[in-house]
């Protein structure tokens, strides 16, 4: 119990730490402070004779900036996907026409999304066929609408 009650703050702290960092790193006066960096270093250049010492400066300091914003980066990646993913999954299960197997689709199986795959192409191909931009078919019922329409069409 207490062990997960520090976990949960500490991944809090790093959530909010993350949010904190992704916001100031992407903002244009983190990218002049880079670049300014970038051009004190490159000329400074001389005064140091161009050392070993010199451009061991820059890739040290670069390597460990970007070894850190993977993680951060990665920690908005993924809040921003799962945001995405409860976003979408209301809209198709606020949609009386929408498929509700298509909720919580990415925790599928590469074989199972292929098969979901193939049902819109099949989906796609009735629907060019049809040559209606407006035209529209839920997973379940795909076929089924576009013969319902063949035969409205053809009178029988």
């Amino acid at each position: 119990m207490q062990q997960t009650k520090k976990k949960n703050k500490l991944s809090m702290l790093f959530q909010k730490m993350s949010n904190k960092v992704t916001k100031i790193t992407g903002s244009p006066i983190a990218f002049i402070v880079a670049l300014s960096v970038v051009i004190i270093w490159a000329v400074t250049g001389p005064l140091f004779g161009y050392s070993d010492t010199w451009q061991l400066v820059i890739n040290t300091g670069t390597t460990i900036i970007t070894f850190l914003m993977v993680f951060i980066i990665q920690q908005s990646q993924n809040k921003d996907t799962v945001a995405i993913h409860l976003k979408l999954n209301e809209l198709i299960a606020s949609h009386e026409r929408a498929s509700n197997r298509l909720v919580d689709i990415e925790d599928l199986t590469d074989e199972e999304l292929q098969r979901i795959k193939q049902f819109y192409i099949t989906i796609s191909e009735l629907a060019e066929k049809e040559n209606e931009v407006s035209s529209s078919h839920s997973l379940s019922e795909a076929k089924n609408l576009h013969k319902f329409k063949q035969q409205q069409k053809t009178g029988k």
